[in-house]
């Protein structure tokens, strides 16, 4: 671009062309302008005349600016005034997103936003579990309409539709679920404001607990198949059903929470929250002592694909249960074995024997002696002792002369 300004007929407004630029068979033109502000010269560039400018536009462009500056209303500066139209459109930028945000329907915010999140965040079996609810549930009951539209209404339809095509209520209950954590994860990224539509619902009730445990027999033989099948799957087994782990706490555990020299087990980040030490059986510390041990960091039994944390357990161990007859004409979960049957076993035969609900709640990592006290009804001879102990009272009330209140 040329150094040298030219002057134009109009006072204030000058210009200088470029050296290759063309604007036609002409050079390009910058125009500018000089004005005086608070007793101080000052100029500023307006543009091209390739864009449109002419002497005569920056001209009445000078007499805007200097018409603010006189009356007080509006930008007295050109700067001021592009600062002004970049605010005004950054603002409407903002109001068009929040505005595509608002009407995002709840399946593009699934699809696009929420699936692709969790796919990352979560284990592939519980993504894949809310995938398929979605798709064949929600999406059909209200996916096309904008998270700001769905209430209460919806969400019991929802329930009304599942409960009629005969869906467990365990299956609504986790419908509902999903649902409140793709509103919860909309809130935070400011695709939804306001009350979260399934808080107004009320979910199906079920008893969902598991009350199925092993007999001695039958432990024996699962874990003799076990062995044959998979020895990582029967330690596996082996550390669930004599030390209570949880399949998740067994996939986590690494070296540096194995102490064989007094046989405890470590557990770290639990369900719960808290960290808990179990001791091991001689048959446990046994097979850690054979095991080749890795540094300290080392997960002792890592995924074999990706070297990481396992998600799942085997398919050796549905495969030995099968092969069991565990589960032959069972139809009810509740009843069915599975990996967690392991755990549930191991507490009930500490309560069979004699074991305080407090002291299985502890080795169980239990947040509350509420999740232990299912296993209540196995305390041996619970209500003969109940009975024999409220006979005595009665006894030494009478012989004490004592009134004792008759029932009938």
């Amino acid at each position: 671009m040329g150094t040298k300004w030219n002057s134009t007929k109009y006072s204030g407004v000058r210009y200088r062309e470029h050296k290759t630029r063309k604007h036609g068979i002409k050079p390009d033109q910058y125009f500018a302008i000089r004005y005086q502000k608070d007793g101080k010269r000052k100029e500023e560039g307006i543009g091209w005349a390739s864009e449109g400018w002419t002497p005569q536009k920056v001209a009445l462009k000078l007499g805007e600016l200097k018409a603010a500056a006189t009356t007080g209303e509006g930008e007295s500066r050109l700067s001021d005034a592009r600062a002004k139209v970049k605010a005004e459109k950054q603002q409407e930028q903002a109001r068009q997103e929040q505005e595509e945000k608002d009407n995002m329907s709840l399946s593009t915010y699934f699809d696009e936003i929420y699936y692709p999140a969790i796919s990352q965040e979560k284990k592939t079996k519980t993504a894949v579990t809310e995938e398929q609810l979605f798709r064949l549930w929600i999406k059909t009951t209200m996916g096309d309409k904008p998270l700001k539209d769905i209430s209460a209404f919806d969400l019991e339809r929802l329930k009304k539709a599942m409960l009629k095509e005969g869906r467990a209520p365990r299956s609504v209950e986790y419908a509902l679920t999903t649902l409140g954590q793709i509103f919860r994860h909309a809130e935070r990224l400011d695709y939804y404001q306001g009350d979260i539509p399934t808080t107004k619902v009320k979910k199906p009730k079920y008893d969902n607990k598991r009350v199925r445990f092993l007999s001695h027999d039958e432990a024996h033989t699962l874990l003799e198949i076990l062995q044959k099948k998979s020895q990582e799957t029967y330690e596996m087994a082996l550390l669930s059903l004599h030390c209570g782990l949880r399949a998740g706490e067994v996939f986590s555990l690494t070296w540096k929470d194995i102490d064989l020299d007094h046989g405890l087990v470590t557990l770290l980040d639990t369900k719960s929250g808290k960290t808990r030490t179990v001791s091991m059986t001689a048959d446990v510390q046994s097979f850690f002592m054979e095991k080749d041990t890795g540094s300290k960091q080392d997960l002792i039994f890592p995924d074999r694909q990706t070297g990481g944390i396992r998600k799942q357990i085997s398919k050796s161990f549905p495969r030995a249960v099968s092969e069991t007859g565990l589960n032959d004409g069972i139809e009810d979960r509740r009843q069915r074995v599975t990996f967690h049957t392991l755990r549930h076993t191991f507490a009930s035969w500490l309560v069979m024997n004699g074991i305080s609900l407090y002291d299985v709640k502890e080795l169980l990592g239990h947040a509350t002696l509420t999740m232990t006290e299912r296993y209540a009804h196995l305390a041996p001879d619970r209500n003969k002792k109940a009975a024999a102990t409220m006979e005595k009272v009665f006894q030494k009330d009478k012989a004490e002369g004592n009134k004792v209140v008759k029932l009938a």
